[in-house]
């Protein structure tokens, strides 16, 4: 399909009822929250951001050469990501970085959105500043250990699930299982097939997969998950086992956040790392003088924990609080892209950055979209609707439905005010004859308007069967466009689409703007 038979419409995000005031109030530069972030994301504020990022030739190189080898799993390396590899050894280079977990086959439509809003953020930034060169990059979260989150998706209405005992970091699991996925499928996806059965880990397949996706493009997938790159974050793993900084920087600043009615996304501990080896990922706690793995009997002193973390880096992996500040390490980077509760919780780090003298990145909200293939576009424009009526509660809908089709709403209120009156009257006549009478002349009075009450839903009701299928038909395409009454990004997988619309990701790198703040519709004409 050419992606310019594509009709495009735009809102507001806060219209869409869809996201949080945390971000209303960011995307409209509220002053309240002008302490907790550096730069507003404008093309013109990453003049400023281009200064203040620091990355040593060193940190290139060290960078480089574990992309190289992470990137042997890949077996025809496009001419685009080679170039950006390359280009990531030159001074004048800088990332736009967005992160996911390692969701099978993609997982929800906003991963491909997260990748496509930084595949648009460097193009723009390119137009502006010609001078310095721009990568797309996505953080691949292959140390995150929670699997139940990332082994199941959703396509054509049916849920997938891969079932595996492995444990640990799920970017070192095998691939095994997954092929009885793709037998269950209903239909054959050379991409698919071709990363998980040929791949030794998820990490690996991972990979496999957004390049085929997005390799013309030049996005390079990062994995933190290595003893090189790990390395840089040796110093933070020392104070946080001493002193605990970046718990207490992060609790000081979700104070100010809550006193300002900000509801804080992620919680911090003590010690923010995990010990990580193959097949365990679990939490270091301090207990006395002695450093504990949780769940296991691994235990270090200080000292034996320092070494630890001395000779072998890569056994410690941070959690949620510490990994953006250990990306910011790695990676010559100006700005993170995340969806509306990512952004907000990195509102939680600010004081812990300039804590290590670490450049806060940019943050940039993620384009949301809702995509209206053929079929349903022709639903809801045959019920008169516009692409934007559709984000009403459907009750709403319904009664806007209702007005278009010149139909009042049954409403026997009048009616009711009127025998409430007459009873009214009634009781004081009966109140001045005798006093008993007045309670059944309330009984009486309720019962008729208990009567107008189901009269008014009997009436409602036959109304409603006169357009019975006109709403059935509304419901359907409600439930289409916002499956399980959530937005549709956050549900339908990448295959929903793309394997009716084989053009599904030129058309959204097309409508996809990542610094207008807009809610974008995709319909197809």
């Amino acid at each position: 399909m050419d992606v310019s038979t594509m009709k495009i419409t735009k809102m507001d995000y806060a219209a869409t009822g869809a996201f949080s005031q945390t971000i209303a109030d960011y995307l409209s530069r509220g002053e309240q929250l002008r302490a907790f972030y550096n730069h507003f994301p404008t093309v013109a504020a990453f003049e400023a951001q281009i200064k203040e990022k620091s990355f040593s030739e060193a940190q290139r190189h060290t960078l480089h050469q574990a992309l190289q080898e992470q990137y042997q799993s890949v077996a025809d390396i496009h001419p685009k990501v080679q170039q950006n590899l390359d280009l990531l050894r030159q001074p004048n280079t800088f990332t736009i970085i967005t992160g996911h977990q390692l969701n099978i086959f993609t997982g929800p439509l906003y991963f491909i959105y997260k990748i496509i809003t930084a595949i648009n953020t460097c193009a723009q930034l390119k137009e502006k500043y010609p001078d310095y060169n721009f990568v797309p990059v996505y953080w691949m979260a292959t140390e995150d250990h929670d699997f139940a989150e990332i082994n199941h998706f959703s396509l054509f209405g049916k849920k997938y699930r891969w079932e595996t005992a492995q444990t640990g970091a799920v970017g070192r699991f095998t691939t095994e299982g997954l092929e009885q996925v793709l037998e269950e499928l209903p239909e054959a996806y050379p991409m698919f097939e071709d990363a998980y059965r040929h791949s030794k880990n998820l990490a690996d397949a991972t990979r496999v997969i957004t390049h085929a996706l997005f390799g013309a493009y030049g996005l390079v997938s990062v994995d933190g998950d290595h003893a090189e790159l790990k390395k840089a974050l040796t110093p933070v793993i020392e104070k946080e086992l001493t002193e605990q900084l970046s718990n207490r920087l992060v609790e000081e600043v979700n104070a100010q956040l809550e006193k300002l009615n900000y509801k804080q996304q992620v919680y911090s501990r003590e010690i923010n790392l995990f010990y990580l080896t193959d097949r365990l990922r679990e939490r270091i706690v301090q207990e006395d003088a002695i450093y504990k793995v949780l769940n296991t009997n691994i235990s270090f002193t200080l000292e034996e924990i320092r070494q630890e973390a001395e000779e072998h880096p890569e056994r410690f992996s941070p959690n949620v609080i510490l990994r953006p500040l250990y990306e910011e390490l790695i990676l010559p980077n100006l700005a993170y892209i995340g969806g509306g509760a990512e952004v907000a919780y990195w509102f939680q780090l600010k004081k812990l950055f300039e804590a290590y003298n670490v450049a806060f990145p940019v943050l940039m909200l993620r384009n949301s979209g809702l995509y209206i293939n053929k079929g349903n576009a022709s639903r809801m424009h045959k019920l008169g609707l516009q692409p934007q009526d559709m984000f009403m509660e459907y009750q709403e809908l319904k009664k806007h439905l209702s007005d278009q089709l010149h139909e009042e709403e049954i409403n026997l209120e009048p009616q009711r005010t009127t025998v409430a009156a007459a009873f009214a009257e009634v009781e004081k006549l009966a109140g001045d004859v005798d006093p008993t009478l007045v309670k059944a002349v309330g009984a009486e009075a309720q019962k008729a308007l208990n009567s107008l009450q189901m009269l008014e839903k009997k009436i409602a009701k036959a109304r409603d069967s006169k357009h019975e299928q006109t709403f059935k038909q509304l419901e359907n395409l409600k439930d289409k466009l916002f499956p399980n009454g959530t937005l549709q990004e956050r549900h339908d997988n990448l295959l929903t689409y793309k394997t009716n619309n084989p053009d599904f990701i030129p058309a959204l790198v097309d409508a996809f703007d990542p610094f207008e703040f807009k809610f974008t519709i995709l319909e197809e004409e």
